[in-house]
């Protein structure tokens, strides 16, 4: 039979006590540690009548209780009472004592993680009483946004104590990582160096973008600008690539007065004797390092820039054993990398233990936190990405990606690159140059019209050959410095040249366009100039020049053209006496008397003032050229130590032996 609700002559409101009760009793004795047969709850069922839970009182009803509070704690099945027992266990009875609740307290977890703001976050349930506790938590603030509680890095011990003294709750707090707590304890303890802005020059300050003065003001990011603004740290020891060593000589000669006298240091691969390294600027390749190792121990270099930082990645390489104690012993180390990790984690460690000697000195915790730990030794594997992002921007890593400061960039951007040169490939291009003085000195003593076309003739033979002789010579170096903008050496490309069909032109450029794989395209000046659009480059590298400066501009324009949504950076890679010295400058003029004649002023082959701090990879080049371009030969001149004006015209300078 059912039983109706005035069957057990209750009220609705004892009858709503009565199941709140029963539940909470129920959920008491599940949590108590007493053994349960001594706080039995006596309900049973009669013998051979079922009888089912009274219903609780209807939503209509006048004064409702509210719902049940431990809705968890409900019981799959609750026996009925004797059909009889009308009467309540006391225990249930309305406004008796109820027994008294377990002693162990509610436990509760807090995480703390670092923010990619650099504060400490915390994650956690929501609670009243913790809410409370972090309102009391130095410089706490709510992130409404991201649904957070953030405080800074000086306040974590605070947290922690406030957290530990809430009463009534067990709480459990998930800390930092120690490796992020001493990171950040770490970089907490740098020097300020933004009041010293205003001691950077102005020929550079003026030419910084201003993504570039808010890096700066960040942790003064750019290396030149660092290098200048603590002059009483000098000298400098740049530590590059060498298909870049001539490129960073460009960057410092104004700083050195733009010669040696002004204290600045080429050291060549090849240099077996009388190294100097005395210099306010001092320039050598990474290769290099091991066998200075011993004159750079003993020296006092308290401002070192390594670019391309991860030539580091490889702790075995001798590269990396005999830099990172150079680095590690400055007052003011600067590392440039487009792309410091190639493929893995693991290759951040030794550039981040050249930056924190105290903080990265164990490989295995650093391996086992973000490399999802090891078999052997070895770190091939990734974990705690976000983590790992949010520590090295917070303590070490100004990261400016060409999408976040496109506006700020010029549409397009030229730059010079020099090329040094082997010794071996220059010997027929200085014996051509000798041969060619030769002829011109004939040429003006010819005594007929016949006798100088002849000559003439010869001439411009002997400046072909020394244009494909300069091609030859420059291709270590330009594969040189092609690595240090395609890290991968194997990567898919294209090729148009004057043989590739025109048929097959369009699907190779249909491939560069569309497909992941295809990463570089191989075009000669003429067949690549006309035509193709190849917007999905925004790099462009001459290995060489045309006679004809159009010929340059319409192959600079395949990739800056419609379509095209970066800025376009394009590099011409130049070596001094070769031909490059003579096209160079022939280009220039010809775009000068164009410009006159059609626009009524001078054009000219614009390129940085400044040369780029590095390779192509990075975005954080100095910008803006000059009404009037350096011509190769004013760079030679100054790197000689010539002391002449630059605003005298001055005949070529000698070829070397």
């Amino acid at each position: 039979m059912e039983v109706e609700d005035d069957d057990w002559d209750l009220t609705a409101e004892e009858l709503d006590s009565l199941e709140r009760d029963a539940f909470q009793k129920i959920a008491q004795l599940r949590d108590s540690s007493t053994p349960p047969s001594s706080q039995q709850l006596n309900l049973h069922q009669h013998q051979h009548q079922q009888h089912h839970f009274p219903k609780p009182p209807s939503a209509n009803h006048s004064q409702p209780f509210p719902p049940n509070p431990i809705s968890d704690s409900r019981p799959q099945r609750v026996d009925a009472l004797p059909q009889g027992g009308r009467a309540l266990h006391p225990s249930l009875k309305p406004g008796t004592k109820k027994d008294e609740p377990s002693k162990e307290l509610p436990k509760f977890s807090v995480k703390f993680f670092l923010h990619s703001s650099g504060h400490v976050a915390a994650k956690f349930q929501y609670d009243q009483v913790i809410i409370s506790a972090f309102r009391r938590i130095p410089k706490a603030s709510w992130n409404a946004k991201e649904r957070l509680w953030m405080f800074p890095l000086s306040s974590l011990s605070d947290a922690e104590k406030v957290l530990g003294e809430i009463s009534n709750y067990k709480v459990q707090v998930e800390n930092l990582d120690p490796l992020v707590h001493r990171a950040i304890v770490s970089a907490s303890a740098v020097p300020d160096l933004r009041d010293r802005y205003d001691k950077i020059p102005n020929y550079i300050e003026s030419k910084l973008l201003p993504f570039q003065r808010e890096g700066l003001f960040y942790n003064m990011e750019d290396a030149i600008a660092v290098a200048s603004c603590i002059q009483e740290s000098w000298p400098v020891l740049i530590v590059a690539p060498s298909s870049l060593r001539l490129q960073w000589a460009s960057i410092v000669l104004p700083q050195s007065g733009g010669s040696n006298r002004g204290g600045f240091n080429i050291v060549s691969p090849s240099a077996k004797s009388n190294i100097r390294l005395d210099g306010l600027f001092n320039i050598i390749s990474y290769d290099l390092v091991p066998k200075l190792q011993n004159i750079l121990t003993t020296l006092d270099f308290k401002v070192v820039i390594a670019d391309e930082s991860h030539y580091l990645k490889n702790a075995q390489a001798k590269r990396t054993t005999a830099t990172l104690p150079v680095i590690k012993k400055a007052q003011y180390a600067i590392l440039l990398s487009g792309t410091p990790a190639l493929s893995r984690p693991i290759e951040l460690f030794k550039q981040l233990e050249a930056l924190y000697p105290g903080v990265y000195k164990n490989v295995h915790e650093y391996g086992n936190r973000y490399c999802k730990g090891g078999v052997f030794g070895v770190y091939q594997g990734a974990s705690n990405h976000e983590e790992l992002h949010n520590l090295m921007k917070a303590t070490v890593m100004i990261r400016r990606l060409k999408k976040d400061v496109l506006s700020q960039l010029p549409v397009k951007r030229r730059q010079q690159v020099f090329l040094d040169l082997a010794d071996k490939d220059m010997k027929q291009i200085n014996a051509l140059f000798r041969e060619l003085e030769v002829v011109k000195a004939k040429i003006k003593s010819a005594k007929s019209k016949d006798e100088a076309e002849s000559l003439k003739f010869t001439q411009k033979n002997l400046i072909n050959k020394i244009y494909t002789d300069s091609a030859d010579a420059k291709i270590p170096a330009v594969l040189e410095y092609l690595g240090t903008v395609i890290e991968r050496k194997k990567v898919g490309c294209i090729r148009i040249d004057g043989g590739t069909p025109a048929a097959s032109r369009q699907p190779l450029v249909t491939d560069f366009q569309e497909k992941d794989s295809i990463k570089a395209a191989v075009l000669s000046i003429k067949a690549g100039g006309v035509g193709l659009t190849l917007t999905a480059a925004s790099t462009v590298i001459f290995a060489e020049l045309s006679w004809t400066p159009g010929d340059l501009i319409q192959a600079e324009d395949r990739a800056h053209r419609i379509g095209q949504v970066s800025s376009v950076n394009i590099y011409y890679l130049l070596a001094n006496d070769t031909v490059d010295d003579i096209i160079w400058d022939v280009v220039q003029s010809k775009l000068d008397n164009l410009g006159q004649m059609l626009d009524g002023h001078e054009n000219t082959l614009a390129v940085s003032n400044n040369q780029p701090l590095s390779s192509p990879a990075k975005h954080t080049t100095v910008e803006h050229s000059p009404s009037k371009q350096r011509t190769l030969d004013q760079f030679v001149r100054r790197c000689d130590n010539v002391d002449r004006s630059e605003h005298q015209p001055d005949p070529k300078r000698p070829r070397q032996s």
